[in-house]
């Protein structure tokens, strides 16, 4: 089971995702970000997130750690507004922490331009992202940081938020271990990712043993989708074994390069302008932009 502490100061909450998580140190000295189990996404984004990010950190890849988190919401009464205590309210007990990253920053398009991704690296984790249907990387919203941003040591790409990702357990008698999904436009499909040589490293690892030991980690009261746990467990264990088994099915080759990327967004923004009225031409148009970039690490004083 993962490791346990208890939020003993809240920091800020963090707006740039939906499920407005929140920064919080606790009584092991350690600063995380709480994923709250009372959110709009629901105890599934939160089983996706331990899985998806344990079956990561067990294949190789860059994942910060995961603790269950006892978060009493009277430690947040002075927070000001009343949408985020009411989601503190509702989620009293155990929730998802993630270690905090100080001054990690955004792989935003920008940063991209300026940033080199090895293509076996690239590759790896668009492998992860196939394999786990995570459809929420993308070049718009990269679910990637970077870091760390100061001192000697070179920055390295880290994987974040992977709630969004196992949307067969959404539906799970619709859904076919061997579906492909559309990846072309992956934060780091322009990087010429090796998919093929990730599928040949990395598949034969994902054994039934692996997952078993990733799915062990997610508490039972999060696992609502069978009679037991145990048999939600080994839902997500035949669905995933099968998956990888199905490789040659599913794995995204076609990426467009980032002049093509470019040219799809100018067609694009250009329709869009072309549809719009006169008095609203020169509104800037921010489809698909990130919002901006922030450093929570200044609150950490």
């Amino acid at each position: 089971m993962l490791p346990e502490v208890t939020a003993t100061r809240y920091v800020t909450p963090l707006r740039s995702g939906g499920s407005v998580p929140g920064v919080v140190e606790a009584d092991d000295l350690g600063t995380y970000v709480v994923k709250f189990t009372g959110s709009a996404q629901g105890r599934k984004a939160l089983v996706a997130e331990v899985i998806v990010g344990e079956l990561a950190r067990a294949l190789g890849l860059r994942f910060p750690e995961l603790v269950l988190v006892h978060f009493d919401p009277a430690i947040a009464d002075g927070e000001p507004h009343q949408e985020v205590r009411e989601l503190h309210s509702a989620s009293a007990g155990i929730n998802l922490g993630m270690d905090f990253l100080p001054g990690a920053k955004d792989f935003t398009p920008e940063f991209a331009r300026h940033f080199a991704v090895d293509p076996l690296e690239a590759g790896r984790i668009v492998w992860l992202d196939a394999l786990t249907v995570n459809v929420d990387r993308t070049v718009h919203s990269s679910n990637l940081m970077v870091w760390p941003t100061l001192g000697t040591v070179p920055p390295r790409l880290w994987l974040i938020d992977h709630g969004a990702a196992l949307v067969f357990h959404h539906r799970w008698d619709a859904s076919d271990p061997a579906k492909a999904y559309d990846f072309r436009h992956h934060a780091l499909g322009h990087y010429a990712p090796d998919v093929r040589a990730a599928d040949a490293e990395l598949a034969p690892r994902v054994t039934e043993e692996l997952l078993r030991s990733v799915t062990a980690e997610v508490p039972d009261a999060w696992l609502t989708d069978h009679a037991s746990p145990d048999e939600a467990r080994d839902a997500y264990v035949r669905y995933l074994h099968a998956r990888v088994r199905a490789s040659a099915s599913w794995l995204p080759t076609d990426f467009p390069t980032r002049e093509e990327l470019a040219a799809e967004e100018a067609q694009r923004a250009a329709r869009t302008q072309q549809g719009r009225p006169a008095w609203l031409k020169q509104v800037p148009d921010l489809h698909g932009k990130p919002a901006a970039e922030q450093d929570w690490s200044v609150h950490l004083g």
